[in-house]
């Protein structure tokens, strides 16, 4: 589920900083005692740095979750509270810290800076609505800084956050109270991927069309792919070596071209339609339900029996397709998506008796840089 947010107004009304440690190596945490209120000349400079990463089209909407009831969800009840009473944002926010602080066990997490702030003034379809921005920096980044000194310029270093260097991100939209809020997180490159989502904010996706369309599409390329790599294996296993052959791309991805195919000009999906017309063997159908039963369990996700099919969302999961060749001659080739869909234009595939060795022969009119 995305809503379409617009951040044009938006104003940060309180920070909460604090600086969160390791407690498997000792680190401490420090928190604010005061809320840091920003002046008005940085507010268009500061508001623009905590929300741009939000405006991405690739973030999916998501909302806190717990296996119980959403009364025992830490961030979320923290959430609520700020919302219902701004004045907390100061107590809240450094239990928001604590949180932060207890999940940060794995030796391979981070130390880092935590802003949190409560945003006013951001437009959500046609209500306006607040909203609570957590950000955490896990490096610093030197800089240079020239001023003027005794009637003359001096240079100086000063080490600190770089805006385009954040590295995880959490937005808790006003919408959706009682069924765990709006979310939207973002995590850029994290050693332990599972720990800012699921450890520390415990957030799902929120099912919609795209989404569906999206895991469903992705699962049956993959599913197919495997079961299609795995078929051939076990038939080059039984065939001498003289004739086996390493299937390339485009024979790997037929079944995967197959099983999207399926979406084509269709309105609705139809999970029993699917699995027949599209996933065709029962390899292909084991992997796929695997996989569907995988993803339920890790997301929180179900994907439904049915629902309507958002085609730019199914065109993602030709990402997928295999396009790596990886040769046991040391030999690689890449090859892009028009070519992998159509390869006999520019491609030729063979084996040569002499040299008792498969071959590629590889068409064209000349080099591009």
């Amino acid at each position: 589920m995305t809503i379409k947010l617009d951040f044009s107004n938006a104003t940060i009304a309180g920070l909460v900083l604090a600086k969160v440690g390791n407690p498997s190596r000792d680190e401490p945490l420090q928190t604010s005692k005061h809320v840091f209120e920003v002046e008005a000349e940085d507010q268009p400079t500061l508001s623009s740095i905590f929300l741009r990463p939000f405006k991405s089209f690739s973030l999916v909407g998501q909302k806190f979750h717990h296996h119980s009831s959403l009364e025992q969800h830490e961030i979320n009840n923290c959430a609520a509270a700020i919302f219902e009473n701004p004045e907390k944002l100061l107590e809240q926010g450094c239990q928001i810290s604590t949180r932060l602080h207890t999940k940060s066990t794995h030796p391979n997490i981070k130390s880092g800076d935590l802003c949190i702030s409560r945003i006013e003034g951001i437009q959500a379809g046609e209500e306006t609505v607040d909203a609570i921005c957590i950000l955490k920096s896990e490096s610093v980044s030197p800089f240079l800084s020239i001023s003027a000194q005794d009637g003359d310029l001096q240079l100086s270093t000063e080490h600190g956050i770089n805006p385009e260097k954040i590295d995880k991100g959490c937005l808790i939209v006003n919408q959706f109270s009682r069924k765990g809020f709006y979310v939207l997180t973002f995590d850029r490159g994290s050693s332990e991927s599972r720990f800012w989502v699921k450890d520390f904010l415990n957030v799902i996706a929120i099912p919609d069309n795209a989404l569906l369309s999206k895991k469903v599409a992705e699962m049956a390329v993959s599913a197919v792919a495997e079961s299609a790599a795995a078929s051939a294996a076990a038939s080059n296993a039984e065939t001498p070596r003289d004739d086996a052959e390493a299937s390339p791309p485009w024979e790997v991805n037929a079944a995967a071209k197959e099983a999207l195919a399926y979406f084509d000009n269709k309105n609705h999906f139809s999970m029993a339609e699917f699995e027949e017309q599209a996933l065709r063997t029962p390899e292909a159908k084991a992997a796929f339900r695997e996989k569907k039963k995988q993803l339920e369990e890790e997301s929180g996700v179900a994907i439904a029996e049915g629902f309507d099919i958002s085609q730019k969302d199914v065109s993602k999961a030709k990402k997928l397709m295999k396009s790596i060749m990886k040769l046991d001659s040391g030999v690689e080739i890449r090859l892009k998506p028009k070519v992998v869909a159509n390869p006999d234009k520019v491609m030729e595939k063979g084996y040569d008796e002499e040299k008792k060795m498969n071959y590629i022969k590889v068409y064209f009119n000349k080099e591009t840089q």
